[in-house]
């Protein structure tokens, strides 16, 4: 049952399909038609009609109503009609449509095969009927053959031109799939760069408020110039926060633009900030030359995941960051902290936690540079990388 219905489905006839099939087969009974006209010179036709000539006019008929079935049975059809115009000249209209259909929608081997055999039978019509005007059996077949070759060189284009269209638009619709996939991919990497860009700018922040913020949880005696200084902390980080939060929220919203980018220049600020938590940071610069813009920002991001990572597992600890290198051999950073003085209060993580030195990787290895990290041999963790720069 779902075979048939299948089957039904597949052949199913189009507005266009009916337009074809009309026309072919109007041709196909007009060809007939024209053959049998009695022409000026011949005999006229004799009374009561020639029962082969009426049989032969029928079987013409019926072989230009198969050509409603060439679709379905392509190369049956075409096969017996041209086996039946081999005797039955009316039918030659009939078989040239069908030559020309299986042509179409067949490999060019079958129509090539079926177009030979039509040549054979083109060459036994002609010795059954011979022409009543005496032309040479030789000449009405090579006639033939022209109209054979014509209406399956006709279909063979047909079949190559649609086969052309059809790559042309799976080209098309691979071009379409591959821009979108690669306009999916700069967007993930955008998102991803994004991302980043959120916990470099704010991890720093929230961290020295979670670390104030702990400190006054965990110690409500503190003296009170204290509990002022770190309240201030607290609010002057918030304010910073929402500003970064509210330039990236910009950037984002813009058409064009980038994410707000820290330079070498502000890496003074950044440990300044760092040791207002009551950790001693020093920083030492051992470099000449001017560092490259994108060098500059990763190892403002290096130093910062190194600080922030400093203050949340290793408080009060003595943090040492040095910035080395020249321009040909590369630019070296290196945060190191010694043990903690204090054990680390179990204050809320700040949000990203445990994925900065992983984001730090990756962002180490796209400027094309090493990054290490480990226990330091005093007990301490130590945060080292070393970066391309160009001479």
């Amino acid at each position: 049952m779902n075979d048939t219905t299948t089957s039904r489905q597949r052949y199913r006839r189009g507005a266009r399909d009916w337009v074809v099939d009309t026309m072919m087969f109007l041709v196909a009974v007009g060809f007939g038609l024209m053959g049998a006209v009695t022409l000026p010179g011949e005999p006229p036709p004799p009374e009561p009609p020639d029962p082969w000539r009426v049989t032969e006019q029928l079987i013409a008929l019926a072989c230009c109503g198969a050509l409603w079935w060439r679709r379905r049975w392509p190369v049956g059809i075409a096969v017996a009609l041209i086996a039946i115009s081999g005797f039955v000249s009316l039918a030659g209209g009939a078989m040239l449509a069908a030559l020309f259909s299986l042509c179409v929608h067949r490999p060019p081997r079958v129509g090539l095969t079926v177009l030979g055999l039509s040549f054979l039978a083109s060459y036994v019509g002609a010795l059954v009927h011979p022409d009543p005007y005496d032309t040479p059996v030789l000449m009405t077949f090579m006639l033939s053959a022209v109209f054979l070759t014509a209406a399956a060189g006709w279909g063979l284009s047909v079949q190559h031109r649609r086969q052309l269209l059809d790559s042309l638009r799976e080209r098309a619709a691979h071009a379409e799939a591959e821009a979108q996939l690669r306009a999916e991919q700069a967007q993930h990497r955008v998102r991803e760069s994004i991302a980043r860009e959120i916990h470099d700018v704010l991890g720093h922040r929230l961290s020295l408020l979670s670390v104030h913020a702990g400190a006054l949880e965990y110690r409500p005696d503190a003296p009170a110039d204290e509990i002022a200084r770190s309240a201030g902390v607290i609010r002057e980080s918030a304010h910073q926060a929402l500003q970064d939060l509210r330039e990236v929220i910009g950037v984002l919203r813009a058409p064009v633009g980038e994410l707000p980018q820290p330079t070498m220049a502000d890496l003074a600020q950044l440990v300044e900030e760092a040791g207002d938590t009551g950790s001693e940071v020093e920083l030492v610069e051992e470099h000449s030359g001017q560092i490259p813009e994108r060098t500059g920002r990763t190892a403002y991001r290096i130093v910062q995941e190194g600080l922030t990572n400093a203050r949340k597992h290793a408080p009060g600890a003595r943090t040492t960051v040095r910035i080395s290198g020249t321009p040909g051999r590369g630019l070296n950073v290196e945060v190191g902290n010694g043990p903690p003085a204090r054990a680390p209060e179990t204050a809320p993580e700040a949000p990203g936690g445990g994925q900065g030195l992983v984001g730090l990787t990756e962002r180490v290895s796209l400027a094309s540079g090493r990054l290490e990290y480990g226990p330091g041999a005093d007990g301490g963790w130590l945060l080292s990388a070393w970066l391309p720069w160009p001479s």
